[in-house]
Formats: structure tokens, C-alpha cells, sequence
């Protein structure tokens, strides 16, 4: 009897410990994420690795400096996969053929093929996934180059989104129009509009205070500065911590129909105040 008694215990005991033993396993799992990290290359641009904790498996977005991203990499314990480029420009597409030299069978996605190693051209609307959760939305956005891609990413299991933008969005800002015109930028501009408010941007250069400093001097009297100041001050790097609907709030170039704007370039028509804003832009020494 006593023998059986103990039998008994042993048996609750062992299904006791594998129970919490199943629920560390179901809380480890619930924190796994998709997952973006910032790596500084050059003087002020970002690449990045996106990565599915489910899998460890990333992407690089523009990997300039390889050499920085496969240490990122090592560091976060993943596997590189895919290459998101951006657009052709070398500052961006530079680390292509070192990357697809050191892991020859990552896919390298692009938006024309003067980005070098593509594997896979992508035009807008194009998706693919990274790992198992991270789905990946193309969206064409031509202005800066005609080939400028961002990617909007979306865990839905999570309710986690982000855009990576290159050079048509910055922090507060939008990219130069080497090969294109006012309307193209105004057009890619609104179309990330359209993203879900609640989407991180990502951007390609860390421009956040001469943009903070521009934008307050074409519109001193908006409050949504305040909190770009606050960002500002308290962070070296601002990548990953604007939404869109920041964006609306403290971007000149996503606000082309403010009176103060318009008043500032002496513009009404929308296509002409972004023009010339960017004129102010490309000359502003403040």
C-alpha cells in the first residue's frame, strides 16, 4: 500500500514538472517576435537585419558594409537568408556582391538590376516571406531612383509592421529627386501614407536633426515638434522609433497642404509646394 502510495507521488510530481516545464516552452515561445536591428555603415546610413525568432533566420537591408552585418549577425545568433535592397545607389547596393559572395544562396531581391547580384527583380505588390511569420510587401516608390523599393513588413501573428523606406522617407524628411519630379515624391509619399498608422519606419540615412531644424523653420508653429525634439536629444539613433502617423504629424513633405508650409514656399498648388520645398531643402544651411 505504501509502495503504491509512493508510485503515485512520484507520477504527480513528474507530471507537475512536466507541466511548468510546457508552460516555460509556451512563454519562451510568446515572446518570440518578428525583430528589426539597426546596424550603423558609413557616416549616417543604417542597413538592417530583420529576423523571425521563430526560425533565427534574417534578412540584410541594404548591407553596405558586410563586414559590420555578418558581426551583427554572429552577435544575434541568426541566419542570413535574404537581401532586401532599396535602390541602386552604392551607398545602399554597395555590400551586394560581398554578401552574395559569403552566402551564395541568399535570394537578393532589388528593384532593376543596376543593383548588383540580384537574384529577383521585385516590382510593386511583389511578396515574400522571411522565415516563417515575416511577411514582406513591395512597394514601388520611384523618385530618388527609378528603381527605388520600400518594404513593408508585417508579423500578423504578433501585430507588428514596419517599412523600410532607403532614401524616399526619412525621419521628418523624403530623399532628393535625382531621377524623377515633385509628383513621383508626392506620390510615393502618399502611398506610405496609406500604411497603418501604427506602422515603424526604418529609414535609410540618419538626417533626423537637419530635418527637425528645416521643418521647424518652414512651419515654427507645429506641435508635432515638440515630440521630434524630445527623440532627437535623447537619441543618437532615431531609426526605428518614428511611426507613419509621426510622419503625418512632424514631416514638411507629407504636409503639403498646411497654410504655414505653403505660405513659407509661396506655393498653393500641391505639386509646386513640394517642389519647391525641396528646393528650400536641397539650399537650407540652418
Amino acid at each position: 500500500m505504501l509502495q503504491s502510495f509512493l508510485s503515485l507521488r512520484a507520477q504527480a510530481r513528474s507530471c507537475t514538472s512536466l507541466s511548468r516545464s510546457h508552460l516555460r516552452s509556451l512563454s519562451s515561445s510568446a515572446h518570440l517576435k518578428m525583430r528589426v536591428v539597426p546596424v550603423p555603415v558609413r557616416s549616417d546610413n543604417y542597413a538592417y537585419l530583420l529576423i523571425d525568432e521563430n526560425t533565427n533566420k534574417a534578412a540584410v537591408v541594404d548591407p553596405f558594409d558586410v563586414s559590420k552585418v555578418k558581426a551583427a549577425a554572429v552577435k544575434e545568433g541568426v541566419e542570413l537568408i535574404s537581401l532586401l535592397t532599396t535602390h541602386h545607389h552604392q551607398d545602399h547596393s554597395g555590400g551586394n556582391n560581398y554578401l552574395a559572395k559569403a552566402y551564395p544562396t541568399a535570394t537578393i531581391y532589388g528593384g532593376s538590376h543596376k543593383s548588383p547580384a540580384v537574384t529577383d527583380i521585385v516590382k510593386d505588390g511583389d511578396a515574400f516571406t522571411v522565415g516563417n511569420d515575416i511577411k514582406v510587401k513591395c512597394m514601388a516608390t520611384p523618385c530618388h531612383t527609378q528603381d527605388s523599393i520600400c518594404y513593408y513588413v508585417e508579423d500578423a501573428t504578433r501585430n507588428q509592421r514596419g517599412v523600410f523606406t532607403g532614401d524616399t522617407l526619412f525621419v521628418a524628411g523624403c530623399g532628393r529627386f535625382f531621377e524623377g519630379t515633385a509628383e513621383e515624391m508626392h506620390k510615393a509619399l502618399s502611398y506610405l501614407g496609406t500604411l497603418p498608422d501604427d506602422t515603424t519606419t526604418y529609414v535609410g540615412h540618419e538626417y533626423t536633426k537637419g530635418n527637425l531644424a528645416f521643418g521647424a523653420h518652414v512651419e515654427p508653429e507645429n506641435p508635432g515638434f515638440e515630440p521630434l525634439k524630445k527623440l532627437v536629444e535623447n537619441n543618437e539613433i532615431t531609426a526605428g522609433k518614428s511611426t507613419i502617423a509621426d510622419e503625418k504629424k512632424w514631416n514638411v513633405f507629407m504636409r503639403l497642404d498646411s497654410p504655414e508650409i505653403q505660405k513659407a514656399v509661396g506655393k498653393t498648388d500641391i505639386i509646386q509646394v513640394m517642389d519647391e520645398l525641396r528646393n528650400q531643402k536641397n539650399n537650407y544651411r540652418g
